[in-house]
């Protein structure tokens, strides 16, 4: 069975505030770390890492920017597809695509508490030191980011890819 009908939020679950109305200087230095960060990480590699991490925060708004985002740099519909099932998904993603989810994974959900020395290592034999640097400053960014828009309950759905350099409405 499908359906057309696009199932609305429940009253009073729209958005909370706008960080950036309320809070410039926090939006401001949280611009500037998603810049500083994202510098010479592939945008397309960027993209995948930013998607996973929203994934597993359960991030509607920033899932649907950056499911946008990657698509308008380019990358494939069936690899945003299976992003979720990454690790099963044979030949769909590259060692060194690998390697940054599972960091993103181990850095998003520490249920151990650290980052596994392997998953470390996995990853800086696939990064040097500034380009392993930058990606680690990716995944707090999204982090941070998944956090505002939950927190904040940024409606998903308005946003087109180019419209924000970094951050949130």
């Amino acid at each position: 069975m499908t359906t057309n009908e696009i199932t609305r939020a429940p009253q009073g679950r729209g958005p909370r505030m706008n960080l950036s109305q309320h809070a410039p200087e926090i939006y401001k230095a949280m611009v500037r770390l998603d810049a500083a960060a994202s510098k010479g990480v592939d945008t397309v590699l960027a993209e995948l890492v930013k998607i996973r991490a929203s994934q597993l925060n359960h991030c509607a708004f920033c899932l649907d920017m950056h499911t946008k985002d990657a698509r308008a740099a380019g990358e494939r519909e069936d690899r945003i597809y299976l992003l979720s099932a990454w690790e099963e998904a044979t030949g769909y993603f590259t060692e060194k695509e690998r390697a940054a989810l599972a960091l993103t994974e181990a850095v998003t959900v520490l249920t151990d508490g650290f980052v596994p020395d392997a998953v470390y290592e996995r990853a800086a034999e696939h990064f040097d030191e500034t380009e392993l640097a930058h990606l680690i400053g990716l995944i707090l960014t999204i982090n941070a980011w998944n956090r505002i828009a939950v927190t904040t309950r940024s409606v998903p759905g308005a946003y087109q890819p180019g419209q924000y350099k970094g951050g949130l409405v």
